[in-house]
C-alpha cells in the first residue's frame, strides 16, 4: 500500500513513534522531541490527527488518554521514500546517487567500505 510523503514535522513524530517500538501518549512523544525543538501541546495533536487521517497511525483510548499506535512500518515508509527519491533525482540510477554523494563529499571511504561489504554480502 503506497501511502503520502510526509512533512517533516509529521514525520518526525512517526521516527519517535517507530524508535519506541510501543504505542505513546501525546506527552510520551512531546518528551522524546529534541530539546530545541518546542511544539504547543496543539500542534503536535494537530501533527497526530493528521497521521491518523492519512493512516499512519491508529487512536485509542487508554484511560483518560489516547494512544497512538503506528501502523505504518518505518521499513515500508523508507522503502517507498528512496525510491521516490531514486526515480525523481537520480533516474532510478543507484551509480549516479552514489556519485553524487561521493563527488560532493557527502561520503566517507569508511562509508565506501562498509557500502562494499553490503554489495559482496548480497
Amino acid at each position: 500500500m503506497e501511502h503520502k510523503t510526509l512533512p517533516n514535522s509529521e514525520l518526525e513524530l512517526m521516527m519517535i513513534l517507530w524508535k519506541a517500538g510501543r504505542p505513546m501518549t501525546r506527552i510520551e512523544i512531546e518528551e522524546k522531541l529534541p530539546p530545541k525543538r518546542e511544539l504547543s501541546k496543539t500542534t503536535i495533536l494537530s501533527f497526530l490527527s493528521r497521521l491518523e487521517e492519512k493512516g499512519f497511525v491508529r487512536v485509542e483510548k487508554k484511560g483518560r488518554n489516547n494512544c497512538y499506535f503506528p501502523i505504518v512500518r518505518e521499513s515500508d515508509y523508507l522503502k517507498q521514500e528512496s525510491g521516490s527519491i531514486l526515480a525523481k533525482l537520480y533516474g532510478s540510477s543507484v551509480k549516479k546517487f552514489v556519485a553524487s554523494l561521493y563527488d560532493g563529499d557527502g561520503i566517507s571511504k569508511d562509508q565506501i567500505d562498509e557500502l562494499r561489504d553490503y554489495l559482496d554480502s548480497l
